[in-house]
């Protein structure tokens, strides 16, 4: 149980509702900010405004998935309100204060260490990346069903990455039928896909790979789509990139050149919300039950 748990969740997207319910049942006392829009109630939760909360009373902060920008706002879909966390609002926080993000940035890495405050990223979690992979892979599907005027059997597809994404999505399109390679630049990794049956390349290669794809799924946090790689590939290649913003693909470029390239991220909010929030949610319940109990 978490009765007498203070946790303020500022901003996010409809997973957060499920975090709040998970929280709500265990007892804990939320803060809710940036939810002025929201016709939902929760037991124990109140909306607030961030000078309304006490800080000093604050066990743990929640900030969405994305984290919050280079300039510290943070995104909500439940309020027109511009939220902003900063270093002197941590600074008031208890000296055991967690701040749970899913992913961070430079400015929230130094809002911390200032603070003195300890971060976890949650989607540097295994247990949550690799659950949050399965609605990701449904997502793409999806993507590529909606953008594309060819069935996905058959199709020549190229993912790139075979992390923990890449991976899903890989054996996703594989079981729909579709000729599949993967992209990867370690030795380990180009012997995984050999064993799950797929055509392995180096990622060196990419330039020759793609040459002959009809979907290109992106998994890789780095420029690895290029303006030199799109300038060989064909114009009816669509290009799912799923790394986090700016992506890994040079979409100027892409317009320009009239290919459909569509940016990702954050598949799970989009197209299973529900599932994606409780995956969520429990893997908070743990961590915030573990410390209380600390």
């Amino acid at each position: 149980m978490l009765t007498d748990k203070h946790v303020a969740i500022i901003g996010g997207d409809a997973r957060q509702l499920e975090i709040i319910r998970k929280l709500s049942t265990l007892d804990a006392k939320i803060s809710m900010v940036g939810f002025d829009q929201l016709n939902d109630g929760f037991i124990g939760a109140s909306k607030q405004t961030m000078d309304g909360i006490d800080w000093s009373t604050v066990d743990a902060i929640l900030l969405p998935v994305s984290g919050m920008s280079t300039d510290g706002k943070i995104d909500t879909v439940f309020s027109n309100e511009a939220l902003e966390l900063k270093t002197e609002q941590l600074n008031k926080t208890p000296e055991h204060c967690v701040i749970y993000s899913g992913i961070s940035n430079e400015f929230l890495d130094e809002c911390v260490e200032k603070s003195n405050r300890s971060l976890v990223k949650l989607m540097e979690r295994d247990d949550v990346a690799i659950y949050n992979s399965i609605p990701t892979a449904e997502g793409t599907v999806m993507m590529a069903i909606q953008h594309t005027d060819i069935t996905i059997h058959r199709a020549k597809v190229a993912v790139l990455g075979l992390g923990r994404v890449g991976m899903s999505v890989a054996r996703t399109f594989s079981a729909l039928g579709a000729d599949v390679k993967v992209g990867a630049y370690e030795s380990h990794q180009l012997a995984r896909i050999t064993e799950m049956g797929l055509t392995p390349f180096h990622t060196d290669n990419v330039k020759e790979e793609l040459k002959d794809v009809d979907l290109c799924i992106n998994t890789i946090p780095a420029l690895i789509i290029s303006a030199k790689v799109l300038a060989e590939m064909p114009l009816h290649t669509l290009i799912i990139d799923l790394a986090s913003k700016p992506g890994g693909t040079d979409f100027r470029y892409a317009e320009k050149r009239g290919m459909k390239a569509l940016l990702a991220p954050g598949l799970p909010g989009i197209v299973a919300p529900k599932t994606a929030g409780q995956i969520l949610a429990d893997v908070l319940a743990e961590l915030l039950t573990n410390e209380a109990t600390n």
